[in-house]
């Protein structure tokens, strides 16, 4: 199986993967052409490299689609599982819909900016100077329901399933639960509703790449996200892990390969190696 990789760090530990530097892309059309799998192209590299060469990208589109905005990643989750979504109201940034939104949320809640990442641009909303102040820096408003929580899942998925997960125990210094804004990181057992509900969202969607955000209230998830790049910082193994959970799920899927008798697929590292 040839492999193109667009990302060298995130590919680091697959063999056989070639690596394109995306601003050169252009000038290697018949490589990428020839490759069965790309990988982790960059978002502004998607549509050319799907409709003009007719390549298969790894992550999938809708890895891409619906991980590159908050806005379509959350429609897409109230259609799949309306009742695993907190309460959400998604309103043009204008005074009429700014009052409505305000009028309908209980307090405190919260609200995001859509294009965000790692705990930015994400505010707790208490007061309207908070409001206010949230408003000046959007141009859709995103409000969400406050879950009564402190702490967080991270379940990753790969492929087809669940390689592993962890909690984020909330900062001391905000009710970020990233760990990019101060939130620890705990081992633990993933609770099965959490798991069932990544694994239903995954597979209706067509995600095969991706950092799921779940908050469970009592035996109940609830989805806040998902990350279609994310780090590794919990999950034993962290990069070896996921490249082998990556191999293994393209040696089954890729190129109309038969699962149980492969053919030329670049060797899966083993775990002691790891």
């Amino acid at each position: 199986m040839k492999l193109v990789s667009f990302d060298a760090t995130r590919t680091l530990h697959i063999a056989g993967a070639g690596y394109i530097k995306p601003d050169h892309f252009f000038d290697h059309t018949d490589t990428i052409t020839a490759a069965d799998v790309v990988l982790f192209p960059e978002y502004w590299q998607i549509n050319t490299l799907l409709y003009g060469l007719k390549a298969r990208v790894f992550p999938s589109p809708a890895s891409y689609h619906l991980g590159h905005d908050k806005i379509e990643m959350t429609r897409a989750f109230r259609l799949v599982a309306p009742h695993n979504l907190p309460f959400t109201l998604i309103e043009p940034n204008t005074p009429e819909s700014a009052a409505r939104v305000w009028a309908a949320m209980p307090l405190p809640f919260v609200a995001k900016i859509p294009r965000s990442s790692m705990g930015d641009g994400v505010f707790l909303i208490d007061t309207q100077k908070d409001w206010q102040a949230y408003l000046n820096q959007t141009s859709v408003i995103y409000a969400q329901e406050y879950l009564p929580i402190d702490r967080d899942l991270r379940i990753v998925w790969i492929g087809d399933r669940i390689v592993g997960g962890y909690w984020r125990i909330q900062s001391d210094r905000s009710f970020h639960n990233n760990v990019a804004k101060g939130g620890q990181i705990e081992s633990g057992i993933l609770p099965a509703e959490a798991c069932a509900l990544v694994e239903r969202l995954a597979t209706a969607l067509g995600i095969d790449h991706g950092g799921f955000d779940i908050a469970m209230v009592g035996h109940h998830p609830y989805v806040f996200e998902f990350n279609r790049l994310f780090g590794n910082q919990g999950l034993e193994g962290k990069g070896r892990v996921i490249s082998q959970a990556i191999v293994d799920y393209l040696s089954r899927t890729a190129c109309g390969n038969d699962p149980d008798n492969p053919d030329d697929l670049p060797p899966v590292p083993h775990p002691e190696a790891v």
